[in-house]
């Protein structure tokens, strides 16, 4: 099933943005960026939502690993050695790992979890959790409006042939089909 995002955050705006960002952060963030260099939404109210998207989901990530993370995290055998330097990592400077966890690769859904489990704070996560969701919130919506300069014209072109493309797409798709069909005709005939 393919999910339009772009006709998601055109129709619905900053809420297709705050529950994107929940599910799934860097591609709603950065095209809320794009839509925002387009004017279709404001460059702060993207920045709000998806921030809130972001707190969201990973508060439901870590009150997850509060409550199960130790049954999760027991299940991930091909990844414990991350599960540990996580936990090393969260020791040593739970702030940090807070606030950097959605920049680590690998740890944006389980990092919270880890977090959860690991019995940092309620409060303390909530508030490190704000910080690095301003951040991460800022950094990509701003790649998306300043990509969205690059971007645009291009897309605007491709507007433009899309429908020469689809045709052609079409036809040698038709052709191919048309092929196998008269092939298959000739074996049964043959046979």
């Amino acid at each position: 099933m393919h999910i339009d995002i772009n006709g998601l955050i055109e129709q619905y705006g900053y809420l297709a943005l705050l529950i994107g960002c929940i599910a799934e952060g860097e591609t709603f963030t950065l095209l809320g960026g794009v839509a925002a260099h387009e004017g279709q939404l404001n460059f702060i109210g993207v920045v709000l939502a998806a921030m809130g998207g972001g707190v969201i989901g990973d508060e439901l990530l870590y009150w997850i690993g509060r409550r199960y993370g130790t049954r999760i995290l027991r299940k991930l055998h091909k990844h414990q050695d991350k599960v540990v330097k996580a936990n090393r990592r969260i020791q040593r400077h739970p702030s940090l790992f807070v606030i950097g966890v959605r920049f680590m690769y690998g740890f944006r859904l389980i990092g919270p979890i880890i977090i959860g489990a690991s019995r940092v704070k309620p409060l303390k996560f909530l508030l490190l959790n704000i910080v690095g969701a301003a951040i991460w919130a800022k950094i990509f919506v701003a790649l998306g409006y300043f990509a969205g300069g690059m971007i645009a014209p291009w897309l605007q072109k491709l507007d433009l042939h899309l429908k020469h493309i689809l045709w052609l797409v079409a036809a040698v798709v038709f052709a191919f089909a048309l092929r196998w069909v008269i092939r298959r005709w000739h074996t049964r005939r043959a046979g």
